[in-house]
């Protein structure tokens, strides 16, 4: 099964409750709007984002005379893949190491998530080292040391308990000496509420920027889909302290609504890097708006209402 089939069969529950709300409607009138939001909502995009699409929506049908329902469903749906075409930074041409930052809370599959990315980059022929900096979990050490054997990935660590912060000066020195192309750096699992934690976070990037200034390149916070909008409140705390660059939605196997995607690219205007579907290393890939949006909408039929 491909990715996109992966991502649909995760959607269905969304897109069969988008349909059976919103295929009831013919014309864009005011009863039209109120089900659209409804259905925004049962998604899980929250009710501020669903008002907002709502506003824009009804600017865009009357810019375009749209009448039909269908029209303006196919309208919604391409003004909502535009808004997560948001462009990322790119490895091709920087200088080595390409320092990544992965951070997120606990349970959220942080460091199976940073062994997959470590796999595309190796399968891609880049030389890649991790830096264990989540000194704090007991047997995070050892997990991402497998991963790196898994990947034949470089791999620098201290002791349990030890400076995350100089774990990560360290592994930024080691991934120097080794001309290693990208360096992941794992960091503690911490609730975006504990404010030692997080400072501790803020350290690590003090750090890396005294050794390498423009480092690091990319901070990837993983958030779970399941949590849906409490994922807002974590990308806001963590992007206030460290200023995040990308989202990795993990979980979007079938529980998840899948909403929170469009709601996190909204406020932050940080692009959503990759999307995780399964447990499989193949199940982590890029972000593609245009599939996401097809997967979590689909096409409606209102031939019995238009």
């Amino acid at each position: 099964m491909n990715i996109f089939s992966r991502l649909k069969e995760g959607l269905a529950k969304t897109r069969e409750q988008i349909g059976s709300i919103v295929e009831s409607s013919s014309q864009c009138n005011d009863a039209f709007y109120e089900v659209i939001e409804d259905a925004l909502i049962s998604a899980d995009v929250g009710a501020d984002f669903a008002a907002l699409t709502i506003e824009r929506l009804k600017k865009e049908i009357k810019e375009s005379r749209i009448n039909r329902a269908a029209d303006a469903y196919e309208a919604l749906k391409k003004m909502l893949r535009q808004s997560l075409e948001i462009p990322a930074k790119k490895l091709e041409g920087a200088s080595a190491p390409w320092v990544i930052l992965v951070v997120g809370v606990n349970g959220v599959g942080k460091t199976t998530t940073i062994g997959k990315i470590a796999r595309e980059y190796r399968d891609g022929g880049k030389r890649v080292m991790f830096g264990a900096a989540d000194t704090f979990r007991a047997g995070a050490i050892e997990q991402l040391r497998i991963w790196a054997r898994k990947t034949g990935s470089d791999f620098v660590s201290q002791q349990e308990g030890a400076d995350a912060a100089s774990v990560a000066f360290d592994a930024i020195e080691a991934a120097k000496a080794r001309k290693c192309d990208v360096l992941i750096l794992d960091t503690a699992g911490r609730l975006h509420n504990k404010v030692n934690l997080m400072n501790e976070l803020e350290k690590i990037v003090r750090v890396v920027r005294r050794n390498t200034p423009d480092a690091p390149h990319e901070v990837l916070l993983v958030i779970d889909a399941t949590t849906g909008q409490n994922a807002l409140k974590q990308a806001e705390v963590f992007h206030e302290s460290i200023g995040v660059t990308g989202f990795i939605i993990t979980k979007l196997d079938g529980t998840a609504k899948g909403g929170i995607v469009l709601s996190l690219a909204d406020k932050f205007g940080i692009p959503i890097r990759k999307i995780g579907v399964g447990e499989g290393s193949a199940d982590l890939q890029d972000f593609d708006p245009a599939a996401y949006i097809e997967a979590m909408f689909g096409t409606l039929d209102f031939s019995q209402k238009s």
